[in-house]
Order: C-alpha cells, then sequence, then structure tokens
C-alpha cells in the first residue's frame, strides 16, 4: 500500500486501497454519517458510519468486508497509514 493520503476540510479523502489486487484510487466524500466511496472512477458505493464505530455498505458495488473496514479506519482514525488487518498489505 502506497503511504498516499490527502484530507480536505470539505470532507473529501483520497487515498490508495488495495482493491481485486490491484493498487487503486480511493476517493470518498463523507456527508454526515454516509460514506460516498469511488475506487478508480468505476466502482461506487456508499457505507454508512454507526455510533459504535462500525461502517456497513448500504448501496453499489459490492465491497469486501475489508475494504469496508479500511475505509471506515482510514476515514475514523487519527493515523493516516495503517497496515493492519484488511487493509491490504
Amino acid at each position: 500500500m502506497t503511504d498516499s493520503f490527502k484530507n480536505t476540510t470539505d470532507g473529501k479523502y483520497e487515498f490508495t486501497i488495495n482493491y481485486s489486487e490491484r493498487e487503486l484510487t480511493c476517493h470518498v466524500e463523507r456527508e454526515g454519517d454516509i460514506l460516498h466511496v469511488h475506487i478508480d472512477n468505476n466502482i461506487k458505493a456508499d457505507i454508512e458510519l454507526h455510533p459504535d464505530g462500525t461502517a456497513v455498505q448500504i448501496s453499489g458495488s459490492e465491497l469486501p468486508e475489508s475494504n469496508i473496514d479500511y475505509i471506515r479506519r482510514m476515514i475514523l482514525d487519527d493515523q493516516n497509514i495503517d497496515s493492519g488487518k484488511g487493509s491490504g498489505i
């Protein structure tokens, strides 16, 4: 996984993610508790963040649970780079 993470003040994020054995750019726009995810300009999904810190995909292309967890951690955690379980590293 490349050490690439960009967070803007308007709730938009950009980082790389390992999807289908490829490293792709992931764009996330946060609107409240909903994350609008765009991976490689052709994979789109919405993820809902719950108050207990969990995340559930609510629409779009089906993402592996490890990708959902990685996206959640990239947005919610203070640490920008994570090589933990599900990160694809």
